[in-house]
């Protein structure tokens, strides 16, 4: 009964965090009298601020001297820093360029492009189901680049940029509050400085006097932090199997918020690129599950470790 209690509880704040990330499009948003370089900025720099906040809490530094005298997970944190502030520059311009579709279909690609970076950078072993969804997910790529007229490069640059984050953070294995932490902090002069800019040019939207756009650009930082932590949780209490259905809800709500709410076009070419991507999708997620479900012989090997 407890474990059903357990499993509940993390189903329910696993939900919570996605939830939450399918809402980010409403928020970005609201707060687009800010330049995308400026709200990239005022999350990094809140985010640090939050973030610190809660370790200090509970007093939780004594990682800190060990892990900065660890070059390499220094150097890997320092490329997760990087690919993540990309990650989140394309997609706050994408939102406030009306490119909430594209950017939702990003977060769909995204588990297409990992399978790819396991063989590429892994050396893992596709089993069938998994290549028919990859060439799925091309031929999606190809109909959309027909339907747009051009590459779908955001949605590319964020599936590839989130994919990538993704590895560095399965390499280093630290935990996901320390590693925003360090994340922010290589991250927090950059921004800082680039605020301070905008100050002494007299552009900087924090100052500009609307009340509530400046409460909801210092609210940046735990917007960001508050999912990862409630997906930190759930990770805790609930197989990968289940967090890897629940992952879909966030580019679900973003598709809708883009075509219901924001009024996104939808042409034929596009609907039938992103048919191709739930249909690959759909034979990744039974693949996963089937395997799952199959008893391991000892001493088996493992085709591949690449989950939807």
């Amino acid at each position: 009964m407890e474990q059903a209690r357990g499993t509940r509880g993390g189903v329910a704040l696993g939900l919570g965090a996605y939830l939450l990330w399918g809402l980010f499009p409403l928020y970005f948003r609201a707060v687009e009298d800010a330049s995308p370089t400026e709200i990239l900025a005022h999350r990094i720099v809140w985010s640090l601020v939050f973030l610190a906040g809660l370790v200090s809490l509970g007093r939780r530094w004594g990682w800190l001297p060990t892990l900065l005298r660890d070059r390499r997970r220094m150097a890997m944190l320092t490329v997760a820093a990087a690919v993540i502030a990309l990650n989140w520059g394309v997609y706050i311009w994408a939102v406030n360029s009306d490119q909430v579709v594209e950017a939702a279909l990003g977060y769909f690609v995204n588990p297409l492009v990992t399978v790819l970076l396991g063989v590429v950078l892994l050396g893992e072993r596709l089993r069938p189901l998994q290549w028919t969804a990859v060439g799925l997910g091309t031929g999606a790529v190809l109909v959309l680049t027909a339907g747009y007229g051009r590459l779908p490069w955001i949605a590319l640059v964020l599936a590839g940029s989130f994919a990538t984050y993704g590895l560095v953070k399965k390499t280093i294995a630290t935990p996901a509050v320390e590693s925003l932490t360090v994340e922010t902090a290589i991250l927090f002069l950059p921004a800082l400085g680039y605020l301070a800019l905008l100050q002494t040019r007299g552009d900087l939207a924090l100052a500009s006097g609307d009340a509530g756009l400046t409460l909801l650009l210092l609210a940046a930082g735990p917007i960001t932090a508050v999912p990862l932590l409630l997906f930190g949780a759930s990770a805790l209490r609930i197989p990968l199997s289940t967090i890897g259905l629940l992952q879909y809800v966030t580019p679900v709500m973003q598709f809708l918020i883009g075509v219901a709410v924001f009024g996104e076009p939808m042409p034929a070419a596009r609907w039938a690129g992103f048919a191709l991507v739930w249909t690959a999708l759909a034979l990744l997620t039974a693949d996963g599950l089937r395997q799952r479900a199959t008893p391991v012989r000892p001493g088996a090997e493992q085709p591949s470790t690449v989950r939807p």
